[in-house]
């Protein structure tokens, strides 16, 4: 990779297909893995997760027309609220397996758009469940997402009216962030509900999908969510329930840790004191951190060409703030890390770029150049970028 190609985003296929093998094996056979869409989109990446999951999530019409593109007959379940009347008839053209619908009234507009088809859906329920401390909380609260329970009969005799509408369970994504046994916890919680709730009105619920939200910990790369003790408990808890199936919709846990964010440092210097980096690029190309207010994890590529008649700036054994191209103070990608060397020219790589990266970034301001993509699909060299993500010289948050 040339100068020329950075900032570049650099992503690892065969860790990506090799991750997602083991998530689908550790997984009880009643459960379907989908893929949420809106992570990463990557056609590359798409392509090496289609092999290995039970379909894709998407919410909006647009991610509909893309994911559909590239998969004409994988299933599709659509979510997301403020489905527009329009984005309703293009998802019963697309043959999308499950319309996911948040309020009565996105229920009575599903109506007019039926025409003679039939549909599949999941009402998505707000359940008054209390989180506790969760990295984003879209349940369990007032919120726009999904129905008050207090709406549900209602939509029931709406379907009860519309034989073309064909109720196939609920979806109660509630919250992100969560490890392993608080997804379970939130899942009894879940289950217990719905099968209450479905046994006072006398309905067959045939799935419930919990929605996605497995934790992925930027301050400790290491630590990734425990698909075995997760898919374990899953197994147990569907022997009380041998008619139901699960889903889940991971995205971020899927995906993560596949990216890079390769660029370079333009500059070194110090203000009342402290060191700061200045790279090419920044968060108009990799929102992450400041999206989610962490200092994303790097690893520093030393480059000992140097050909400048001056002395070369660097920070030695030292905190250093490193930061984009934008006029903004906001444009931080790590803040006060510590590190051994770092000079202008060297490369950065920041790791866990993945997922909700340069998909969810301003990418016109200041117009500064769009990065270049890399896939890496081949397995030794791919292994190469995989090992650091674990190993001790990548840098974050103590």
């Amino acid at each position: 990779m040339t100068d020329d190609d950075l900032p570049a985003y650099v992503h690892d296929l065969p860790g990506l297909r090799e991750h997602v093998r083991a998530i689908r094996a550790a997984l009880p056979d009643r459960v379907e893995l989908l893929y949420a869409a809106k992570a990463n989109s990557d056609p590359r990446l798409l392509h090496a997760l289609a092999g290995h999951i039970d379909g894709f999530e998407v919410a909006s019409g647009g991610e509909l027309r893309h994911v559909r593109g590239l998969f004409p007959d994988t299933p599709i379940a659509f979510g997301g609220p403020g489905k527009t009347p329009a984005e309703l008839a293009q998802a019963l053209n697309a043959g999308v397996q499950r319309l996911h619908i948040e309020s009565a009234h996105e229920l009575r507009l599903l109506t007019t758009a039926l025409g003679d088809r039939t549909v599949d859906i999941l009402l998505r329920v707000n359940l008054p469940v209390t989180l506790g401390p969760v990295a984003l909380a879209m349940g369990g609260q007032p919120s726009p997402f999904g129905l008050d329970p207090t709406q549900l009969d209602q939509c029931l005799a709406v379907i009860a009216a519309d034989r073309r509408i064909r109720l196939r369970g609920l979806h109660v994504h509630l919250a992100s962030g969560l490890d392993a046994p608080a997804q379970l916890g939130l899942a009894d919680e879940v289950l217990a509900w719905a099968v209450d709730w479905a046994d006072t009105r006398g309905l067959d619920l045939a799935e419930i999908n919990i929605g996605g939200g497995m934790g992925v910990d930027y301050a400790r790369p290491q630590q990734v969510f425990d698909w075995s003790a997760f898919g374990a408990g899953l197994r147990e808890r569907l022997t009380r329930h041998p008619r139901l199936t699960l889903r889940i919709e991971p995205g971020r846990s899927l995906t993560a840790y596949c990216g890079w964010y390769v660029t370079e440092v333009l500059d070194v210097k110090r203000s009342h004191g402290q060191a700061f980096a200045v790279l090419r690029g920044g968060t108009h190309h990799l929102r992450t951190p400041a999206a989610k207010q962490h200092d994303q994890p790097f690893e520093v590529i030393p480059d000992d060409v140097w050909s400048r008649p001056w002395e070369r700036p660097e920070a030695r054994d030292e905190p250093v703030t490193l930061v984009g191209q934008l006029c903004t103070p906001k444009d931080v990608l790590a803040r006060g890390i510590t590190v051994e060397r770092l000079r202008v020219g060297d490369r950065v790589a920041f790791a866990m770029a993945g997922a909700y990266a340069w998909n969810i970034s301003h990418h016109q301001f200041l117009m500064h150049p769009h990065p270049t993509f890399h896939h890496v699909d081949d397995v030794e060299t791919a292994g190469v970028a995989a090992a650091s993500v674990s190993s001790p010289s990548v840098h974050h948050a103590s």
